[in-house]
């Protein structure tokens, strides 16, 4: 399997997600924004990762390099690759095929619950009800002919699935110690009193099995990906 990731910081890596790619003995490529521009010819790719990023999807003004990767996306989707993208990957997705994305009432950041949408057969299944890790201020419309797989209190869409082989979550799932640490050592000046916006003290004092089952969900949401008819 070859597996392409798009990563927009340094500080958003695979986290779980590089154990599950390591046991498939995947060959992963980078794009890394941060340093290049350049992307892979999609005809031997398997499986695209977006990951997030502290960047709107509205910055091309900004960041041309956006143009470039909705562009990318657009054609992956059309080609019917498997594609996950993660927080800023999942509004990438969305605003790639027309849906808007733009500021949530209110920002999420830390372990709160999402809740499963019921889904038509053949679709994704999410656990009933799932802590889970956000780090977000924006949210997106579902695409045309996406399906909902998610809401939480503090923001209605959080996951859809488009087709067979497109899923977009607003959640981290790949969260681990190590990743958690790094988003906090350079976003913590997001952490301001909010309904939704968590202590460090808080987001640090998670057991390790809140990870664990996070990671264990992730697994779920790639195999069910690769493993599409």
């Amino acid at each position: 399997m070859k597996a392409h990731i798009l990563q927009h910081v340094p500080f958003e890596g695979l986290g779980s997600i590089a154990a599950w790619l390591e046991a498939r003995q995947a060959i992963t490529g980078y794009t890394r924004f941060f340093e290049a521009y350049n992307l892979p010819l999609l005809d031997s790719i398997d499986l695209i990762i977006i990951m997030g990023g502290p960047m709107s999807v509205n910055e091309e003004d900004k960041l041309p390099w956006l143009a470039r990767e909705k562009q990318f996306i657009r054609n992956a989707v059309a080609r019917g690759i498997p594609i996950l993208g993660i927080c800023l990957g999942a509004q990438l997705i969305a605003n790639a095929i027309g849906a808007s994305v733009y500021r949530n009432p209110v920002k999420e950041i830390g372990w709160f619950p999402v809740r499963a949408v019921s889904a038509p057969s053949g679709y994704l299944r999410l656990p009933k009800e799932l802590t889970v890790f956000h780090w977000h201020g924006e949210t997106f419309d579902l695409p045309a002919g996406a399906v909902h797989l998610a809401i939480s209190d503090g923001c209605k869409n959080q996951a859809f699935q488009l087709n067979r082989n497109v899923i977009g979550l607003q959640f981290h799932l790949e969260t681990t110690i190590e990743s958690a640490s790094a988003l906090l050592d350079n976003c913590r000046n997001e952490l301001v009193p909010g309904p939704y916006i968590q202590s460090e003290m808080d987001i640090r004092s998670v057991p390790l099995s809140s990870y664990r089952t996070i990671n264990a969900v992730m697994n779920e949401v790639l195999s069910f990906l690769v493993t599409a008819p």
